[in-house]
């Protein structure tokens, strides 16, 4: 899949692409977007995002409400895509306990977002070992991710890892995606 970063300069102080960007990488890829919305008020730009063509939408727990969250999972339902909903490092996994059942994926952001390139926060792990233990979805983290923290965060339990630097910055890019794919062999050694 692609992990889209949307950012608004309010919930994060980065600005990044809109539904615009989003509905051209559609028309470039059959590939899942994932549409990561880092921001304030994701509900309300919430129908661009999905008419530009994403097929899963990610909130953060910090940006919205429980009604407003079981509607959009409602919402995302009836047009048979997929909801995530996104921690920050120092958010408590007691913030989405009850929410679990409403979202198809959770996503655990392994730096404060807003910008790449950030240092891997470790103290994530024991976060993620437990919600494994309470979510049988998928588990996605999204941060400072490459071959060597993979092999943590699948020990850890996520399923699914969102790397941007570790691949654009690779001299062959292609060899750093098969690191991160194969990951989970290592993770088991």
């Amino acid at each position: 899949m692609v992990h889209i970063d949307v950012m608004d300069g309010h919930f994060v102080p980065n600005i990044t692409i809109g539904p615009c960007v989003i509905r051209h990488i559609r028309q470039a890829t059959r590939l899942p977007l994932d549409v990561h919305l880092m921001i304030a008020n994701p509900q309300a730009l919430l129908d661009d995002f999905l008419a530009c063509g994403s097929d899963m939408i990610t909130v953060h727990a910090e940006t919205i409400s429980r009604p407003a969250l079981i509607a959009l999972s409602l919402k995302l339902k009836a047009k048979r895509k997929k909801l995530g909903i996104s921690l920050n490092p120092s958010t408590p996994l007691k913030k989405i306990e009850r929410l679990l059942k409403y979202v198809d994926f959770v996503l655990v952001m392994s730096v404060y977002p807003g910008f790449s390139g950030q240092q891997f926060i470790p103290s994530v792990l024991p976060k993620i070992k437990k919600l494994r233990s309470l979510f049988k979805g998928d588990i996605a983290v999204d941060g400072g991710v490459n071959d060597r923290t993979a092999k943590l965060l699948i020990r850890a339990g996520a399923n699914v890892l969102a790397s941007g630097s570790y691949i654009f910055k690779a001299q062959d890019t292609r060899k750093a995606i098969e690191r991160l794919r194969f990951a989970e062999d290592g993770a088991r050694d």
